[in-house]
């Protein structure tokens, strides 16, 4: 069981999308409108559409900078 306060560190290069979905809690239709969207990298190997782990911490910087999240100052 893991709670708020659990670091999740991608062990991998290459992500299928099922699993990015679930790193980055977000539905089928809202994780392909991001791809779409340019918001979330990806590469083709075959018939395979892979995310690779750069772009999951790029996609989480992405929203990190849009909230303006300040972790180092107080509310």
């Amino acid at each position: 069981m893991s709670d708020a306060n659990t670091v999740i560190e991608l062990t991998k290069y290459l992500y299928k999308v099922p699993e990015a979905m679930r790193l980055l809690s977000l539905g089928r239709s809202t994780f392909y409108e991001q791809m779409r969207a340019g918001r979330i990298k990806f590469v083709k190997q075959g018939n395979a559409t892979l995310i690779p782990a750069s772009a999951i911490r790029a996609y989480v910087a992405l929203l990190e900078k849009e909230a303006e999240v300040h972790y180092d100052k107080t509310a």
